[in-house]
């Protein structure tokens, strides 16, 4: 089955589009709390068994939190993705009018490898590309593709992460890239959940060729834990879970699937999101829900940051 690895994207900022976090972070946002929050929630992950986090530079202090977590528990056998392109300007505020701003250029690989070197060193394992889409410049820009040629050749594993109606597309075509005769990436991190599962044949093609397949947004960015689908909650009672545990169930379940993402913003939603290792499900039990993709990322980019 899937390993779990906890997500950063709520814990590292003061602000996220996840719903369902009434409550579950403290009550004064300010940076030593969060920092306490979150390394209260990586105890409880790794106390779980969780021995995957990831993070991006864009989630505000997160790759700082983590890495002083673990320095202070002296944790070795902990897997750290990162991801690089979006940079945090929100400036610890709730109610910034920009929480984060994209950039695939060669400057900003360059200084944000830095900054995530510096901070976690070897216990990054993978480094990702942040929300790879059709249009990003990436695909045409020589200088960044040779640029990453020799963070690959330096012995840096990469791979990217994709958002959009137009993922599949993106997957396919990001993992025929090559430099200098050999595969840029050989990791992929995609939306799938049971409310959008336009990528899915892309990822079992992708884990079929040996390329490791992480799933993030599993429970919809909260969607799939406040507001279930009759039929997800209706399976959440009968096996005696949360929605969430059902929605997380229902990406474990997937052949293709390698690593599922928990974006839980606290120890107790964690533990909620780590019972769908209870839950057996079929592949295609709640892909019937799905929405038409255009539809479910127009729904997401309508959430508030809160």
């Amino acid at each position: 089955m899937p390993d779990f690895a906890l997500g950063l994207a709520a814990l590292g900022r003061p602000a996220y589009i996840n719903l369902g976090r009434d409550g579950a972070l403290p009550a004064d946002r300010d940076v030593e709390a969060m920092r306490e929050h979150c390394h209260t929630v990586l105890d409880a992950a790794y106390e779980a068994g969780v021995r995957r986090v990831d993070a991006a530079r864009s989630y505000g202090r997160a790759e700082e939190f983590l890495a002083g977590w673990l320095d202070s528990r002296g944790h070795r056998d902990v897997r750290v993705s990162s991801k690089w392109g979006y940079a945090y300007v929100g400036d610890w505020r709730v109610d910034a009018a920009t929480h984060e701003v994209k950039e695939h250029s060669r400057e900003r690989l360059g200084r944000q490898w830095a900054e995530t070197r510096d901070l976690l060193g070897a216990h990054v394992g993978l480094y990702l590309v942040h929300s790879l889409t059709a249009d990003s410049p990436l695909f045409g820009d020589l200088d960044l593709l040779l640029a990453l040629g020799e963070l690959r050749d330096s012995g840096v594993r990469l791979g990217f992460s994709t958002s959009g109606p137009e993922q599949a597309g993106t997957v396919r075509r990001a993992l025929e890239l090559e430099v200098e005769g050999r595969k840029l990436f050989d990791a992929v991190q995609s939306t799938w959940n049971v409310l959008e599962t336009s990528v899915g044949p892309e990822l079992a093609r992708a884990a079929e060729s040996g390329v490791e397949v992480f799933v993030k947004e599993c429970v919809a960015n909260g969607r799939l834990a406040v507001d279930p689908p009759a039929r997800v909650r209706e399976l959440a009672g009968r096996h005696g879970v949360g929605p969430d545990a059902v929605a997380l169930a229902a990406v474990r379940a997937q052949p293709w699937a390698d690593v599922v993402l928990s974006g839980a913003a606290s120890a107790d939603q964690l533990r909620a999101n780590l019972a769908a290792r209870e839950v057996e499900l079929d592949p295609d039990e709640l892909t019937d829900l799905a929405e038409p993709p255009e539809r479910y990322w127009a729904t997401r980019a309508s959430l508030a940051w809160d």
